[in-house]
């Protein structure tokens, strides 16, 4: 800029130095690090690094131009600025009334296409035709969820296009077929012969459908990282690939009959890196098969994720369901699901169905996103972002063809051992709280009135891969405390003995009371106190044995061994202090709370001293 002297890279990292120094990340008696930004990178789940600054010093791969290889930026020139992306709906309500009426009340509020579950826990394959009566199927897509009831559910559709005189060329959507992902669910062998002599029959029959979904979905699930979701998506397309090439397809034909399904998360950069890549991946596939460059893009299909949705403080799903649909939208997604807020509780209602189609029709119609092709294409975070993913997600798509391909990758346990470390990488993070949920492990909301929705139906249970939910441990924790709150003794309580001014304690006892509340324990506290003996007459009205010392540093070393010795001789059976362990601390003092440790450790604890049991059989969400 004119008359303002263009700052150097290291003067910026002179500027970071200064800060850590400051802040005391950095000893002021160390030597200067050669980078000292380093120490403020964030280890993602697939073991790579996000940097505090991206500049063209990084460098990345060419992405091309939309609708050219290698699809980095789009699998169509256009992108959604013509007709925006495919507004998609699930629908699982085995009541066929109240599916039907569901589905025309999307497709009149702006969605597109529908998306139904058929068979075991949804419509009853014999009433599709009612679940979509009134529907014009020459203008609004359908995609079945049939598990392995696939090929009767698509006879049925058949039929009911030649009942209502729909040419089968106009035909739309996308029949499901899916043993691999049936096979990763379920853990049963699936025939994917019937599956591919379907895509073979349609292909010709109804060139307008796509046969097989390449669903990604229960690999995310089961705690996979977004480099483990886009490997074993690749791995399955290749799969399908192989088999379909063994018919009288051509390989051009054969791809087009393929709809990948991703994950779309709350981490909107990685959600946005993870289409791109995934785009980017299955060219090269493609490429390598000798399939024409205009017949490389990928069809994708984004939902909002499962794993993401919580069960306390439901209304936040529906801030974290905008962000992850803007993320797909900013990647380039060709539909998109968002699911209703209230899904993780059960079936969702009308009002919540209605704000999840208005979040697509907002970031469509009022923010202008299917305008701009490719919006995150040139930042230099999200092109480094989705070279890193692109290269994790090949190499672990090559570590499962290896192993023969992603059958017996699922047969020999690699997939399932792999996305079980993750999620055990993830548990701690959550654990630890450097992986926040809002509303339930932060911020929670004690006094919350719960939402109650009819159950949604049963997924079969089998000896498949998991299903988790980011907020499982700590809504469990609440759902015990508020079983507990019915008896007797009344919920968990902690007494917090807080030391010296409110200036002094305010800070951790405020920090203790966000934590304790993320398990359903409630607090007390002693208010300002001048000594143990203050502390002590708190404690014996408060009712509780378990405590919790609160206050500054100097305060700690002046009176927090003075006191927690008195506490104990007062009755108190747990005494915790805020903060991190300080060795000059030791005595009555059981443990430490404070920023960082396991907080459904401490929680469970507390549970267990207060008496607090769990149903013996739980059941996962699905």
């Amino acid at each position: 800029m004119a008359g303002f002297e263009l700052p150097t890279h290291r003067q910026w990292q002179e500027q970071v130095e200064q800060v850590l120094r400051r802040s005391g990340l950095l000893k002021q008696e160390a030597p200067a690090p050669e980078a000292p930004e380093e120490s403020l990178d964030t280890r993602l789940h697939d073991g790579f690094d996000v940097h505090p600054l991206y500049t063209s010093r990084a460098g990345h791969s060419r992405t091309g131009l939309p609708g050219s290889a290698p699809f980095t930026r789009n699998s169509t020139v256009q992108g959604a600025a013509d007709d925006g992306w495919d507004v998609r709906q699930y629908h699982e309500d085995p009541d066929v009334t109240t599916t039907n009426r569901e589905i025309l009340a999307d497709l009149a509020g702006g969605a597109s296409s529908v998306w139904l579950r058929v068979g075991p826990g949804g419509i009853a394959v014999d009433e599709l035709g009612d679940a979509l009566h009134g529907v014009r199927l020459d203008m609004a897509g359908v995609v079945l969820r049939a598990g392995e009831q696939y090929e009767a559910a698509a006879g049925e559709l058949l039929r009911s296009a030649e009942q209502w005189n729909v040419p089968y060329e106009s035909l739309r959507g996308n029949l499901g077929a899916d043993p691999l992902g049936l096979r990763a669910r379920t853990g049963r062998q699936h025939e994917t012969a019937p599956a591919i002599e379907l895509a073979r029959r349609w292909a010709r029959t109804c060139p307008g459908m796509r046969a097989i979904s390449v669903d990604g979905l229960p690999y995310h699930d089961a705690g996979g990282s977004d480099a483990e979701e886009l490997g074993c998506a690749v791995a399955a397309g290749v799969e399908y690939l192989r088999s379909l090439s063994e018919t009288d397809l051509d390989l051009d034909a054969a791809a087009g009959l393929l709809e990948f399904r991703f994950a779309a998360t709350v981490d909107q950069f990685s959600t946005t890196a993870k289409l791109r890549a995934a785009r980017r991946m299955w060219e090269r596939v493609l490429r390598a098969c000798g399939v024409t460059p205009r017949a490389r893009g990928q069809h994708q299909h984004a939902v909002t994720s499962s794993a993401m949705l919580t069960r306390r403080d439901p209304w936040v799903n529906m801030l974290r369901s905008t962000i992850a649909a803007f993320a797909a939208a900013a990647g380039g997604a060709t539909a998109i699901t968002v699911q209703p807020f209230d899904a993780a509780l059960g079936l969702p209602d009308a009002f919540s169905r209605r704000m999840a189609r208005n979040v697509q029709a907002l970031l469509s119609h009022e923010a202008h996103l299917g305008q701009v092709i490719d919006p995150a294409g040139g930042s230099y975070y999200v092109e480094s972002l989705t070279d890193e993913l692109a290269g994790a997600g090949w190499n672990w798509f090559r570590r499962i063809e290896a192993e023969g391909g992603l059958t017996a990758a699922l047969e020999s346990g690699l997939v399932a051992d792999r996305l079980a470390e993750t999620w055990r990488e993830r548990e701690r993070a959550i654990a630890c709280r450097t992986d926040p949920i809002t509303g339930v492990s932060e911020f929670p909301d004690p006094g919350e009135q719960p939402i109650v929705r009819a159950p949604r139906p049963a997924e079969p249970e089998s000896g498949g891969l998991p299903r988790h939910r980011y907020a499982e441990e700590y809504e469990r924790l609440r759902d015990d405390a508020d079983r507990a709150a019915e008896q007797p003794r009344g919920r968990p309580r902690v007494f917090l003995a807080t030391l010296g001014p409110l200036a002094s304690y305010t800070a951790r006892a405020s920090f203790v009371r966000n934590l304790l509340a993320a398990g359903g324990v409630e607090t007390t506290e002693a208010g300002e106190t001048e000594d143990s003996a203050a502390v002590v007459a708190a404690f014996e009205r408060a009712g509780t044995p378990l405590v919790c010392l609160c206050s500054t540093d100097r305060l700690y070393d002046e009176r927090a061994e003075e006191t927690a010795l008195a506490l104990r001789a007062a009755g108190a059976e747990l005494v915790l202090l805020a903060g991190k362990s300080r060795g000059s601390i030791a005595a009555g003092v059981d443990g430490f709370v404070h920023a960082g440790g396991d907080a459904p450790t401490v929680l469970n604890d507390i549970h267990q001293r207060w008496g607090v049991s769990t149903p013996a059989v739980a059941k996962a969400t699905p």
